[in-house]
């Protein structure tokens, strides 16, 4: 049966207590790894925590160099993208659902807040570029949900930056935080898109792909309002 209304933005809300319990929130806390997402069959995908928690790199730059006017980071992490935009003279705001994630963003002088996408958010339908970096496009499992909150998100005009899987992938799955030690979050829905995939679900939500690139290993995908 079809989910609805505050039913949907329930379930799509439920790996925030996920991403807010150890050892997720340890490695923000230490900017270190090791950190993986674990899938039901043993799977492991890792997480690049020390990348987040540092300085942005040569591919990020690109990414960057993309953003035009008010820029909205979903999924924010500890906030090397709002930083740096912020210190380019972008309005920027991240939003993220681990509170020391928030917090690092903070302190490094970026604006964010503790709050889910699906949650109220200032500026909505003013954002001119909205990301969804490192894998972002996974949140809740269900891009085409998260699609359609970007644009709801975005200015008329607005666009949609997007990072996916450097493979062709297409997967919903359930996943936990795993820190290859033992210790492990809570299981919630997770997906991974490559280009294909999301090319495929962005029209449905009222996207159109402007440009694709590739930078020190990683794949983006530019969509436009």
């Amino acid at each position: 049966m079809a989910l609805r209304g505050d039913a949907v933005t329930a379930q799509l809300a439920e790996p925030a207590l996920a991403w807010r319990a150890d050892p997720y929130a340890e490695a923000l806390r230490t900017g270190r790894g090791p950190l993986y997402l674990r899938r039901g069959d043993g799977w492991l995908l890792p997480l690049d925590v020390e990348r987040w928690c540092a300085e942005p790199d040569a591919a990020d730059t690109t990414v960057l160099d993309r953003c035009a006017g008010p820029v909205l980071d979903i999924g924010c992490g500890p906030g090397r993208l709002v930083t740096a935009l912020a210190a380019r003279g972008h309005r920027a705001l991240g939003v993220d659902v681990t509170p020391e994630a928030v917090a690092r963003a903070v302190r490094a002088g970026g604006s964010a807040l503790c709050r889910s996408v699906f949650d109220p958010l200032p500026r909505e339908g003013r954002w001119d570029t909205v990301l969804l970096i490192d894998g972002n496009i996974g949140i809740g499992g269900d891009p085409a949900a998260l699609l359609r909150r970007a644009a709801r998100l975005a200015s008329p005009s607005g666009s949609l930056l997007v990072e996916v899987a450097t493979a062709d992938v297409d997967e919903r799955v359930e996943v936990h935080v795993d820190d290859g030690r033992g210790g492990r979050g809570a299981p919630f829905r997770w997906a991974r898109l490559g280009t294909r995939a999301l090319c495929a679900e962005a029209p449905k939500a009222g996207w159109t792909r402007s440009l694709t690139w590739q930078a020190a290993g990683r794949r983006f995908v530019g969509l436009r309002r």
